[in-house]
């Protein structure tokens, strides 16, 4: 539910300058409030995923103190070299070739089976990052059209700020299944996006080797501290907002 926001100051259209924009109807001006409010929460929580889903998140990862060792060899060396691949793979329209050539040993570097899930994630990845881009722009449009008019710029951050505090919900629900049980976290999240049996795999096939389910659980915790600090920027942007 929308929370009931302040309007903005009615016009007297009797003192209308015609040189001045005519403000718009309420209805817009709502709708612009719902529009942030909405589309605030999956900007920041898909934004925060965009930025860990990079190489320079991969290489951080694999180099910090305490990562887990491969027992079948790989090299803190070997996981920089060959990890990136599928980082790219999945952020690009590359073709399913581009891993199926990799090799490592001179034996092809991933299977059938790690060959149709990466097929899949990259879907999946590609799919989430147009919606980003479409409720981003409907961000910035709500946004644009409260600024752009004096009545309704104080509206603006305070449409971001309920948008935040909807977002943190959300966060601290997602924050409490990791913390709490990760493993139903995990397997949840899988099951939604992927087909049963598409996506487990031995612990000596290259895609766990090179992404371990420590590499996800970190990432996890990354995607919600980078969204608690979109959340906090836009719950503290109506105390410094002067319109």
């Amino acid at each position: 539910m929308i929370p009931d926001l302040p309007d903005a100051p009615p016009v007297d259209e009797s003192e209308h300058d015609p040189t001045k924009p005519v403000a718009f109807p309420r209805w817009l001006q709502r709708l612009a409030q719902a529009l942030i409010i909405l589309t605030t929460p999956f900007v920041l929580i898909l934004g925060s995923v965009r930025l860990v889903m990079t190489e320079q998140y991969m290489r951080l990862e694999y180099q910090r103190p305490g990562f887990p060792e491969d027992v079948f060899g790989f090299t803190t060396e070997d996981r920089l070299e060959y990890g990136p691949y599928g980082i790219r793979y999945i952020v690009s329209n590359k073709d399913i070739s581009y891993l199926g050539d990799l090799m490592i040993d001179g034996q092809p570097a991933f299977h059938a089976d790690e060959l149709q899930h990466m097929e899949d994630v990259q879907v999946v990845t590609l799919a989430a990052f147009q919606i980003l881009l479409i409720l981003a722009s409907g961000l910035a449009a709500g946004s644009i059209l409260l600024a752009r008019q004096k009545p309704t710029r104080h509206l603006l951050p305070k449409s971001l700020r309920y948008g935040g505090l909807l977002t943190l919900g959300l966060v601290a629900v997602a924050f409490l299944l990791v913390l709490i049980n990760w493993d139903f976290f995990f397997t949840g999240f899988h099951e939604v996006f992927f087909a049963d049996g598409t996506w487990q795999f031995s612990r000596a096939d290259t895609l766990i080797r090179l992404y371990p389910e420590q590499f996800w659980f970190d990432a996890a915790v990354s995607i919600g501290v980078l969204t608690l600090l979109g959340v906090g920027f836009c719950v503290a942007l109506p105390r410094f907002w002067k319109p």
